[in-house]
């Protein structure tokens, strides 16, 4: 099956040239007029896509070949576009820059291929007139395989430097798009980590999402973007399917004695807190039999009913510590989960929360670490390899992870590592305990879907 679905790349020449509010501002805008719109983001970012949720109705969903290897990217994109009339795609960084060290891997521009989607440049006019020309010209021609099909220029000061600017666009043949103004209006609020996730702020992000729409559709052409969109080339990839994940994975470790346990429930930590995660997981714990039930560690006292594994992926919990730390009753139904030897996957923030006190507060005590803020930022994709075997893998399974915190976990690892990471330096990392699997890294399941299946098998024999 092939996906012809219309599709954008919203690019950039680099970072805070406004790709975030083109992109979200289109989602938003196409969706405004009745077209169903799936929303995609280069890359490991969990927050973009609660903005490109807000904006579109669907999940947000990353694209990313570092993590899951160029092959997933297309099948992936045709799952997540399934029965769209649209699809925008928002990349990261400037549009040839990807994983350190790797070339084109993970960039922009990779992914643009891959789904031989036509790409729009978001520019930052703000400094130049004539020279945008060279700028673009300079991008459009780098990769010849990459097509950029036209621009949307931001932040121009005036309807002169907009006319300077068409000029010099008109010369090198290049389409003008849109042209946005400078304006406060679409401002999203950032802090250690980047935007503010929605989850946070939802009532003022409904309204920077809405302010993003009516910029974009003031200032662009949407008719001549989705004719754009429509030049797409068709993908060969089938859509990705979790059951088919999970059917082309390695056996199980083991076969059940008798028929297997229908909806075993397993509790994921959501709410503002825990807003760091990939739709795929979820649908891979399902599709592997798992009943999975999203609660609020800073509103709710206990885990939900019958759970019989957690999982509890990244976040902000330095943000809420003081509300985390007030909940007792919780923190103490986690400890007693993971006493039991129930399966509990943690990954950055649940590694935080697991811990014995992060900042000086109380967490769960799972763990024998103490966490605390730092200055320095810990950023970049990393290679790794189970150390032993846990819930989540058996020894020497490989995976390629995301590291992004400005916190420290003393000690780095326990007496049984999660991880032996090789990039950007050998290290052991986290922590494998009865049934806790915890650690600074970011997986996505897709790229390993055996993960979901052997977390729900435990879950059904602890």
């Amino acid at each position: 099956m092939s996906s012809s679905v219309p599709r954008l790349v919203v690019a950039a020449p680099s970072s805070g040239s406004g790709k975030t509010t083109v992109a979200t501002g289109l989602m938003a805008a196409f969706a405004g007029r009745g077209l169903a719109v799936s929303p995609h983001k280069v890359g490991p970012d969990y927050i973009d896509p609660g903005y490109h949720a807000l904006a579109t109705g669907r999940a947000g969903r990353n694209l990313d070949a570092y993590l899951c290897g160029p092959e997933l990217v297309g099948p992936l994109f045709a799952h997540g576009a399934r029965g769209c009339d649209l699809a925008v795609v928002e990349g990261v960084m400037g549009l040839f820059d990807g994983a350190a060290g790797e070339g084109e891997l993970a960039s922009t521009a990779q992914v643009a291929k891959l789904l031989r989607a036509p790409v729009v440049l978001v520019v930052d006019a703000s400094s130049q007139s004539r020279s945008v020309a060279a700028l673009v010209h300079g991008f459009a021609s780098w990769d010849p395989e990459v097509r950029v099909g036209g621009v949307i220029l931001n932040k121009v000061a005036s309807d002169r430097h907009e006319a300077l600017l068409r000029e010099a666009l008109e010369a090198a043949g290049v389409p003008v798009f849109g042209v946005l103004r400078r304006t406060d209006r679409v401002e999203t609020p950032s802090r250690h980590l980047g935007l503010v996730p929605v989850a946070e702020r939802r009532g003022d992000a409904v309204e920077a999402v809405a302010a993003m729409a009516a910029q974009v559709a003031d200032g662009c052409d949407l008719g001549a973007l989705m004719e754009l969109a429509r030049g797409a080339g068709a993908l060969p990839d089938a859509p990705w399917d979790p059951a088919g994940a999970l059917a082309s994975a390695p056996p199980p470790a083991r076969t059940p004695d008798g028929p297997e346990e229908a909806g075993v429930r397993v509790a994921v930590a959501g709410g503002a807190a825990f807003t760091f995660s990939y739709a795929e997981h979820t649908e891979l714990l399902a599709a592997a039999g798992a009943e999975v039930v999203v609660f609020d560690p800073l509103r709710e006292e206990r885990l939900p009913e019958g759970t019989r594994g957690l999982v509890i992926g990244g976040g902000f919990p330095e943000v809420y510590a003081a509300e985390l730390s007030a909940n007792e009753a919780l923190r103490k139904s986690v400890a007693a989960l993971a006493e039991r030897g129930a399966p509990v996957a943690a990954e950055c923030a649940g590694l935080l929360y697991l811990c014995r006190e992060l900042d000086g507060l109380p967490m769960c005590g799972v763990l024998d670490a103490g966490a605390r803020m730092s200055e320095r930022l810990t950023l970049g994709y990393r290679d790794a390899v189970a150390v032993g075997d846990s819930v989540l893998a058996v020894a020497g399974t490989r995976m390629r992870g995301h590291e992004f915190h400005r916190t420290v976990v003393e000690p780095g690892a326990g007496a049984a590592p999660a991880w032996g990471v090789r990039t950007p330096r050998p290290r052991v990392e986290g922590f494998v305990q009865q049934g806790v699997h915890a650690s600074y890294l970011h997986t996505h399941w897709a790229a390993e879907p055996g993960v979901a299946r052997r977390f729900v098998e435990r879950c059904r024999t602890s």
